[in-house]
């Protein structure tokens, strides 16, 4: 399968390379107009000139963003047929690969991941006096007015922001300075190598409670290597889990329908009208496109369909100061419904074997039991050899059984297989 739940994602090596330069051309079936952009990791750059040559040699217009977010890249992309990122996201700095894009910043669709699959088999070389050309294309600058126009401070607050050496670090602490906000910052540079762990989690982030409560900051702003993902820590130096967020923003911003994923929790269902999706940013869009006012996944991607189809942690890190201009965000969460989850994940090498013994149609939307206490979910990462079990329950209780009835449905699954 070429297409995991975010893009194609996988180890750097001479076979990607290659991928990319086929992917390029075979994105000009569709487009004539394509933006590439890139991440920081050390491969990104190679990838971008691979992806750009393949769109060239079929006659096609790239516009070259360079360095940019994903989300940055999908707002150009308004302009174009289509956009291409160079990024594996939140993975370690030795995968990458490509996100396509569509003009409202939604991810390619499952029908149109299926058509690049179908070109790579055909041949789209342009003659000598055909080949495309690019163009370089500031697209952080308008970017970052776009958001200026929506979000704004009601007082100056002081935030510390952690862009994790990704892309973030081209447009995010000026742009929440420009908002007013005094930037803490943190791995801020676009070394091409990660100071931390990529993904945003509590676990990768145990210096910020300290840092926050230093400076006496209203929030914290945490970016995964592309900052379409975007997590964050109250003044009081709390992380935020993502459910969290994802009602935070919704009362925020008086979202009465939300998208979120199957491994999100409950507690969203008691301040919102809730559709569920598997798990992916590209699922959430695309229920987007004819339903909702709001989406977003646990794991920090959000989005907002009045600004982009596309999950921009950009926006959300401006719209979290926003908040916490105005708000007490730690006095907020502490009001808010909450319930035991849990999440636990295993390294499983060939997990589409386990997953079809379990009984799912695709590996990584997985198999959900629930009842009208808690749920279990088992599913396979779209983007790493591992599979993962979320359970969720009204009382601790009540989440640990449903944990542990995930562990014995998969050790019954892996048993199967011997």
């Amino acid at each position: 399968m070429l297409f995991g739940s975010s893009g194609i994602r996988r180890e750097f090596g001479p076979a990607l390379v290659n991928l990319a330069l086929q992917v390029g051309a075979a994105i000009t079936d569709g487009a004539s107009t394509v933006v590439v952009g890139r991440d920081t990791r050390t491969t990104s750059e190679l990838l971008e000139h691979a992806v750009a040559a393949g769109i060239l040699s079929a006659g096609a217009i790239v516009y070259s963003c360079g360095i940019a977010p994903t989300p940055t890249v999908a707002h150009a992309t308004g302009c174009a047929d289509a956009g291409c990122m160079i990024t594996a996201s939140h993975n370690p700095e030795s995968y990458n690969g490509m996100k396509l894009l569509n003009p409202d910043g939604s991810s390619f669709t499952l029908r149109q991941q299926a058509a690049i699959e179908d070109a790579l088999e055909g041949s789209h070389r342009a003659n000598w006096d055909e080949q495309g050309h690019a163009s370089p294309l500031d697209a952080v600058e308008a970017h970052r007015e776009a958001i200026l126009e929506r979000v704004s401070l009601s007082h100056p607050i002081t935030a510390v922001l952690d862009c994790g050496n990704g892309a973030g670090s081209v447009i995010t602490p000026d742009l929440l300075a420009a908002m007013g906000t005094t930037v803490t910052g943190l791995n801020c540079n676009v070394a091409g190598r990660f100071a931390r762990p990529s993904e945003p989690l509590a676990a990768n982030l145990p210096y910020i409670p300290e840092i926050v409560r230093r400076r006496e900051a209203a929030c914290a702003v945490i970016h995964d290597g592309d900052a379409d993902r975007m997590m964050a820590f109250d003044e009081k130096g709390r992380y935020i889990e993502g459910d969290q967020l994802l009602m935070l923003f919704a009362k925020y911003l008086d979202r009465k329908r939300v998208v979120t994923t199957v491994d999100a929790s409950m507690a969203i269902e008691e301040v919102a009208e809730v559709r569920r999706t598997p798990v992916g940013d590209s699922f959430v869009s695309e229920e987007l496109l004819t339903w909702g006012d709001f989406g977003g996944e646990a794991s920090g991607s959000w989005i907002f369909p009045e600004h982009s189809y596309c999950p921009d942690g950009v926006y959300a890190a401006a719209l979290l100061c926003e908040i916490a201009s105005e708000w007490s965000i730690a006095e907020e969460l502490d009001r808010m419904p909450r319930y035991t989850l849990l999440r636990e994940s295993y390294r499983i090498d060939a997990p589409g074997g386990i997953m079809a013994a379990l009984g799912a149609d695709e590996p990584t939307h997985g198999v959900r039991f629930e009842d009208e206490e808690g749920w279990y979910l088992i599913r396979a990462s779209g983007t790493e050899p591992k599979v993962r079990i979320t359970a969720e329950g009204k009382t601790a209780a009540k989440a640990k059984e449903m944990l542990d009835m995930g562990h014995a449905a998969l050790e019954r699954a892996k048993r199967s297989q011997e």
